[in-house]
């Protein structure tokens, strides 16, 4: 997935995976739930994206900052409020498919972190090391 073509240097199996995917998707689902887990999951997305930055702000003042929100805490306060307060409007659908996408991406990260993990990965190297030490 990570493999980049040699001449125009993009993820082309990455993109490649990501459409079919895509496509799969919007081929078996209906388009009004598939909008409406898009909305819900921007809206959240931008919740989270206004509260982090808000709770940066407090926890490291010191980290450099590219560029400056302008009255941060009500803009970031406001952002999360109206993001939250819209997503609330959807159907409890939309809700129950996002707790069972969320659950999901959960199971996955967790599984594949577990697996290739450096800790675990380490844990095998030196495992098979003290196994056969005449490697």
């Amino acid at each position: 997935m990570s493999r980049c073509h040699p001449e125009h240097k993009t993820p082309h199996v990455a993109t490649v995976v990501t459409g079919i995917f895509g496509a799969l998707v919007a081929g078996l689902f209906p388009l009004d739930a598939l909008a409406d887990l898009i909305s819900i999951g921007i809206l959240l997305a931008f919740a989270v994206v206004c509260a982090g930055v808000l709770i940066l702000r407090y926890t490291r003042p010191e980290h450099p900052r590219p560029f400056r929100v302008p009255f941060a805490p009500v803009t970031c306060t406001l952002g999360t409020i109206l993001c939250l307060g819209t997503s609330f409007f959807l159907s409890d659908g939309t809700w129950i498919r996002l707790a069972i996408w969320t659950v999901l991406g959960f199971a996955i990260y967790g599984f594949y972190g577990y697996w290739h993990s450096r800790l675990h990965t380490a844990g095998r190297t030196s495992a098979s090391e003290v196994a056969d030490p005449i490697k």
